[in-house]
């Protein structure tokens, strides 16, 4: 095929750069007006001469100039789909409806909605709560737990708290609102696995401290656990309860690394690493390798603390190793307080995609195994139960509670009554709402008496609304609240409720060695308490494709 002497067509714009420059050039030395037209022309004559020459982008290379329209339209892509194409109703990952509530609710404004659901209520998995004939009168909607009720200090949590968000991923005014907010509303704060900074001292809410594998706020210069530190963090007032993280549910199985760059003074004093250096977190920790270790290290938390509730908190991976863990609490009679469940669906500042979408059990899953096997084992009401996974509403915190958990976590729901747009900028710096950066310049923008007030304001709102679901199901508290009390349609002609699609074990099942669940047939027997490894016939499929 013959070549054409003329340039191809997808250079005339780049060409009538080059025109509009040499036409307007001797026209500006009569006509200064001009000059305006040959700086244009020949910023935009530069641009393309330099896509042509560069060879890292094949398509500015293929389509100069032309190209940087494509580039321009494509980086505000997400706010377009977000504020103009998406319904009110569709995840991504949270939908308008489910942001609006929270705004409303943390504003104090009306939350009331004209004219009918806008939910699909035939579609499957529509899910619902049922009402009584005869409702309940509930006067007061500030519902609480007991957690480590065999501890020295015991603490009455609220159902509804702020989950994991560490200083450093989170601003300082962030974590001064919502600690705030908590001291004002009577709940926790999670410290996130960053430690206790100074910002959630000085407002002076309850705090539960994580301890990551980077073992933040109690380690050594060589990142190894340090007893002292521990107990000087663990033994403040504000500190309610410690939770070892063994995994998050947006990045389980990974560790991580604070650059350098973002470790500034008031971050290495909260973590207690030297300033400027890269800060590494372990995928795994080093104070404990087996179950009944973990154990031990919890036990030995509980006593440095001066005896609070201590717990851990975990995403569910390959069932053998949780059940490994119950069964350690079996053979040495060592239990932590309570159990945090993260589901697979957790949020996280950053984290590789596949993480994000494709590891780690979701929530309800994960929740079911962890109260069927601590019901199984006769140990359920001694440990208590949280669970996380976008949680931003009451029914949200009916359903999860109507699975077995005792309280609610929330992270993202809570950044959005600080102000969060979901612009799904936190992996930047540049949060338009200044939560999640280290940017003074945005940061500062965020006024900490009205956020802490809409912290404040959502926990109470929500709470109440949730009084009136349980109120008009005829219950006084959410721990009344069961798997009957939940239905799911599956299909166009069949509702179950959660009784019915979930598989629940009875008290001692596992200990009487009857269960007939496939999980807990399958791997109950073969758990150890000496080791998280799987068992014989699972590294026998490793090893082969022919099974």
């Amino acid at each position: 095929m013959s070549k054409s002497a003329l340039p191809p067509s997808r250079y005339l714009t780049y060409i009538l750069c080059i025109a509009a420059l040499v036409v307007s050039l001797p026209l500006a030395f009569a006509m200064p007006g001009f000059w305006v037209l040959v700086i244009i022309a020949g910023a935009l004559t530069a641009l393309g001469t330099h896509d042509i020459l560069q060879h890292k982008h094949t398509v500015s290379r293929n389509y100069p100039v032309v190209a940087h329209i494509r580039y321009f339209l494509e980086s505000f892509g997400p706010e377009i789909r977000q504020y103009f194409i998406q319904s009110d109703t569709e995840e991504r990952p949270f939908s308008r409806e489910q942001r609006a509530i929270v705004y409303q609710r943390a504003k104090g404004v009306l939350d009331k909605r004209p004219f009918g659901s806008q939910l699909e209520m035939y579609n499957n998995s529509f899910e619902w709560m049922n009402h009584s004939l005869k409702p309940a009168e509930i006067e007061d909607s500030n519902f609480r737990i007991l957690i480590g009720r065999n501890c020295k200090q015991p603490y009455s949590a609220s159902v509804f708290n702020i989950s994991a968000m560490s200083f450093g991923s989170l601003s300082a005014n962030a974590i001064l609102s919502l600690n705030t907010g908590a001291r004002l509303g009577g709940f926790y704060h999670d410290t996130g696995e960053g430690s206790i900074s100074r910002y959630h001292r000085q407002p002076g809410g309850d705090l539960v401290w994580e301890i990551g594998s980077g073992y933040f706020g109690c380690r050594n210069p060589d990142g190894s656990f340090n007893e002292e530190r521990f107990v000087a963090n663990a033994t403040l007032d504000q500190v309610k309860m410690i939770e070892v993280k063994l995994s998050q549910g947006a990045k389980p199985g990974h560790g991580g690394i604070l650059p350098g760059a973002k470790v500034t003074s008031e971050i290495a004093e909260a973590r207690g690493v030297p300033v400027g250096r890269d800060v590494v977190s372990p995928a795994s920790h080093t104070e404990f390798s087996t179950p009944r270790e973990l154990l031990e290290f919890i036990d030995r938390l509980r006593t440095l603390s001066g005896g609070k509730p201590t717990g851990f908190k975990l995403a569910i991976g390959h069932p053998w190793e949780w059940l490994a863990i119950v069964r350690a609490m079996l053979d040495t009679g060592l239990k932590p307080d309570f159990i945090v469940v993260d589901g697979g669906e957790g949020g996280t500042g950053a984290a590789p995609l596949e993480f994000i979408n494709r590891l780690g059990m979701p929530m309800n899953e994960a929740l079911q195994l962890v109260h069927n096997t601590l019901v199984g084992c006769n140990l359920r009401e001694d440990i208590a139960i949280g669970a996380a996974g976008k949680i931003t509403s009451a029914f949200n915190i009916a359903r999860t509670l109507a699975l077995g958990a005792d309280w609610c976590n929330a992270a993202r729901g809570y950044m959005f009554a600080l102000g969060c747009i979901q612009s799904l900028s936190c992996h930047t710096g540049h949060c338009p709402s200044g939560i999640a950066t280290q940017d003074p310049t945005r940061s500062s923008k965020l006024d900490v008496e009205d956020k802490s007030r809409r912290v404040y304001n959502f926990h109470k709102n929500t709470l109440d609304a949730l009084a009136n679901l349980l109120a008009a199901a005829g219950l006084n508290h959410p721990s009344q609240l069961g798997p009957e009390h939940i239905l799911r349609r599956v299909s166009s002609t069949e509702i179950s409720s959660y009784a019915e699609l979930y598989h629940y074990l009875q008290p001692g099942a596992l200990l009487k060695g009857n269960t007939d669940h496939r999980v807990f047939d399958k791997y109950w027997s073969l758990a150890t308490s000496d080791s998280f490894d799987p068992p014989e016939f699972v590294r026998q499929l490793r090893e082969t494709k022919l099974l």
